[in-house]
């Protein structure tokens, strides 16, 4: 599928760098896509290869967040594990999806959805950081989880940029998880979608090895970075983050229809 793509050493260079402002954003809020799917753009290789390109990045960068994350105890590990099978399958579906639809396609879903997130981020009271690290487990939220694993894994397989903002909305909203594990809870859910439709695109041939393994270490080092500025910081930092990167999303898909 990228017919020998190659690029020159300051587009690699270039590449690198913006990957790894996709890590930290990521890491810190979600919405790294935005970023980093662009900058694969930018290079001239074919869109189902960006995707591809961005998920192995995405991937690599997401497990040193999830470690983090873990490690500080900031993951409520009963709803990110069904949330995380959920999202595998749900990611694997999207993906394939996606191998199947034209950019315009992508982006007009993406203008339906985003307007409707950000209604929930700015109006919806209970997103605020009031909830609790820990909730009790039963079948409420085994299916919930569930169901937000398979929806924002399959969102982020078929188009990805957000889906952590999305995810951690979710976890505080319908969980009641604070800000700081539902971060937690997204990295995990992530991961799984990245690995799931890395899989995928991998299979498909729209992984260009020569520039994503390179940008991957890149985005690998702004994980490393935005998953410290979000565990010191906490809700603080997340919620403004959350709203930047949907605002940010919003301006970048409506730019690109206005140009046709």
């Amino acid at each position: 599928m990228d017919g020998g793509f190659v690029v020159s050493a300051p587009m690699l260079a270039f590449v690198c760098f913006m990957v790894f402002l996709a890590g930290f954003v990521d890491a810190s809020a979600g919405g790294g896509g935005l970023i980093g799917i662009p900058a694969y753009l930018f290079t001239g290789m074919p869109a189902h290869c960006a995707l591809g390109c961005n998920k192995l990045s995405s991937a690599c960068g997401t497990t040193v967040s999830v470690v983090k994350f873990w490690r500080s105890g900031a993951v409520e590990p009963r709803s990110a594990a069904v949330a995380f099978a959920a999202s595998l399958a749900g990611s694997a579906a999207g993906a394939r999806i996606a191998l199947m639809m034209s950019d315009a396609a992508i982006k007009t879903v993406m203008l339906v959805v985003l307007p409707c997130v950000a209604a929930v981020v700015l109006f919806r009271g209970n997103v605020a950081d009031g909830g609790t690290a820990r909730q009790a487990f039963g079948r409420r939220e085994a299916a919930l989880s569930a169901v937000i694993g398979f929806l924002i894994g399959g969102y982020d397989g078929l188009i990805g940029p957000g889906t952590g903002t999305f995810a951690i909305i979710a976890f505080s909203a319908l969980l009641g998880l604070d800000l700081r594990t539902s971060s937690g809870n997204a990295k995990i859910l992530n991961a799984a979608s990245n690995y799931a439709s890395l899989a995928t695109f991998i299979t498909a041939g729209a992984v260009i090895y020569s520039i994503a393994v390179p940008a991957a270490l890149c985005n690998v080092a702004g994980n490393y970075l935005g998953s410290r500025c979000a565990l010191t910081k906490g809700a603080r930092f997340i919620r403004p983050m959350m709203l930047c990167v949907l605002a940010a999303l919003m301006l970048k898909l409506l730019w690109d229809v206005a140009a046709g």
